[in-house]
């Protein structure tokens, strides 16, 4: 089947998901600009060039391609999971290839949150989860949408005592909701 596995299948018994995320909607930025300038592109190019079959063809094909790539990269961005578990992060991506990069919570010797002015308005970060001298699969999550939450949980996780932080509690009750 084409469809990826839920990540959820990934876990083990003994663990306990804290996190669960994609990446934040403005990573949809760039293919939404990139797919509107050339179809606006195309228009042009339709308006301007002389009348004939071959052109019209041609630019009706080109601007189709266009749109099959921005949904492909919108499928592939709703797809993607990051997940972080009391003993692991993860995170899936693809359709047809699917991938799970991990790294075990006992790896991480460094965690560094960075945040952007467009970050701090529309509300995404990027976290660098780093391991002892290693590259590894999650070195850099870009795009995390909540991240001074995320981070003040996946700190708790890997170097802080359970339960002495707001991150847990804040992250695993629905959005908006207050004491």
């Amino acid at each position: 089947m084409l469809a990826p596995r839920e990540i959820d299948e990934y876990l083990l018994p003994t663990e306990r998901r804290v996190i669960r995320v994609r990446q934040h909607w403005a990573f949809m930025w760039k293919p939404v600009a990139q797919t509107a300038l050339f179809l606006v592109a195309m228009v042009v190019l339709e308006r301007f060039l002389p009348d004939s079959v071959l052109i019209d063809n041609l630019t009706f094909y080109l601007a189709l391609v266009a749109v099959l790539r921005f949904t492909v990269l919108t499928i592939l961005w709703w797809i993607e999971r990051i997940v972080i578990t009391d003993k692991r992060v993860m995170l899936a991506q693809g359709i047809v290839v699917h991938s799970v990069g991990m790294m075990p919570l006992g790896k991480v010797t460094d965690l560094t949150f960075e945040r952007s002015l467009g970050g701090r308005i529309m509300g995404y970060g990027t976290l660098i989860v780093e391991s002892a001298g290693q590259i590894q699969a999650l070195n850099r999550i870009d795009y995390m949408p909540r991240p001074e939450e995320v981070y003040e949980a996946l700190s708790e996780l890997v170097f802080g005592e359970k339960g002495k932080t707001r991150a847990t509690g804040m992250l695993s009750r629905p959005r908006g909701w207050r004491r």
